[in-house]
């Protein structure tokens, strides 16, 4: 009698999933490093992630704006339209109506490096980067349970799909929005215009409260935000393509695994990888313009 232990396990698509989207094993890091402070300071995969994207966005851009700017006499081609067009329109249509004139160079740098960054993490997401590593390593190079290759193709690659990620850069939005309204108002008068003025004094109980939260709740919302939709995406379509191996199971035959593919979760995972094509872009333009919005409020404050 077969062993259970040895026994083929059930397909199970709810671990399949998390697998996919988390973030490494805790037990085996990329890199293990020691706790301070309560911290573990160990590179995950999504640090790793962040570190990739943080490169890949600097030497893109550092290379293509240097030969740009070594020309005679700068025309820019190719890549370079695409980024001199994503900075015109990141200072016009998002900084400028939200900081006004007198602000709109002061923040147009950050507001830029955010849509960028996040653009580029939400992207390089939708990649299969690591499953070609992984079958790779399978097929040739055999390395072993707990190689570093290994524990690269574990967890999800989309940084931006991290509630950790994510909330770091919300973080940067709050930071701003403070220096902002103090640098326009000064830091006294900055915490004064959260509170409207000229209302009976009774009714600051019921509004600094509120207003606290309120200001709590923005950096809160792009947390949760974009998280979510990059996360759900990835969620919606390995649901989908695991409609595949649950059928074949369920029937015993390969083929129908095979005909739910061709019929069914094929054709709609290439519609919802055509959808987050456009999420990717969308999330990294609600973030960067929200992020104006925030810190247009504190620089032009009216009650």
């Amino acid at each position: 009698m077969q062993d259970a232990a040895s026994a083929p396990q059930p397909f199970n698509a709810g671990e399949v999933i998390i697998s996919h989207v988390a973030n490494s094993d805790p037990a085996h890091p990329l890199i293990p490093l020691p706790t301070l402070w309560g911290i573990d300071l160990s590179v995950s995969k999504h640090v790793f992630m962040l570190w990739l994207v943080a490169a890949i966005v600097f030497i893109v851009a550092t290379s293509f704006v240097r030969r740009y700017l070594r020309q005679p006499a700068p025309v820019p081609t190719g890549f370079m339209n695409v980024l001199e067009l994503t900075a015109v329109f990141i200072r016009d249509q998002v900084a400028r109506p939200n900081v006004g004139e007198k602000w709109v160079g002061v923040w147009t740098p950050l507001l830029l490096t955010m849509f960028i960054f996040i653009l580029a993490a939400n992207t390089i997401g939708l990649i299969p980067i690591f499953d070609l590593v992984a079958l790779i390593d399978h097929l040739v190079l055999h390395t072993g349970e707990h190689s570093f290759l290994k524990r690269l193709v574990h967890g999800g690659p989309t940084a931006t799909g991290n509630f950790n990620v994510t909330a770091g850069l919300a973080t940067v939005t709050f930071v701003a929005i403070i220096v902002a309204g103090t640098r326009a108002h000064g830091f006294v008068r900055h915490w004064l215009n959260m509170i409207p003025s000229g209302v009976p004094w009774p009714l600051y109980f019921l509004l600094i409260p509120l207003e606290f939260l309120g200001m709590l709740v923005r950096p809160f919302a792009l947390t949760m935000r974009l998280a979510a939709n990059m996360t759900g995406g990835h969620i919606a379509l390995l649901a989908i393509i695991s409609f595949v191996f649950i059928f074949a199971e369920l029937a015993g035959s390969a083929l129908v695994g095979i005909g739910t593919g061709v019929g069914f979760a094929v054709p709609l995972a290439v519609g919802i990888s055509a959808l987050e094509m456009i999420v990717v872009l969308v999330q990294a333009y609600v973030f960067t313009l929200l992020s104006a919005v925030f810190i247009g409020m504190a620089i032009h404050a009216h009650h």
